[in-house]
């Protein structure tokens, strides 16, 4: 089955000028077009965006990405430093993912201090309203 580009920008939530841009880096090799010039989305092509995506997460530069391509056009020859690529980026979104975690605790003890202080707050003023 293929997909337009307006399709693949819905489906991926990514813009169309994105995904023109991925494409003339190069990303996207196997993208086919009709004869009038549109570009037509594979399944494959979608995958190779979620791929992208996770590297883009990941902070892999577009060079990074075509380094990877390149190495997999040359077959399985470069596994190895394809599973290194992967390997790394494991280890960087597990920093990402521990900084986050780290930022969200501290967020959740300024709640509760703040809560605190809010309810604190209002039992003063509640103590100090005469009846």
């Amino acid at each position: 089955m293929s997909y337009t580009i307006k399709e693949v920008s819905e489906m991926t939530n990514l813009s169309i000028s994105t995904l023109r841009y991925y494409d003339k880096m190069g990303l996207l090799p196997g993208l086919k077009r009709k004869e009038s010039g549109y570009r037509m989305f594979s399944e494959g092509d979608i995958e190779m965006l979620k791929i992208i995506d996770a590297f883009k997460k990941a902070g892999l530069r577009i060079k990074d990405m075509q380094h990877y391509l390149a190495l997999a056009f040359k077959g399985e020859s470069t596994l190895e430093e394809r599973y290194q690529i992967f390997l790394k980026q494991e280890t960087v979104l597990k920093e990402k993912n521990a900084e986050l975690q780290a930022a969200l605790e501290i967020t959740r003890l300024e709640l509760e201090a703040a809560l605190e202080a809010l309810e604190e707050d209002l039992h003063k003023d509640a103590r100090g309203i005469q009846l």
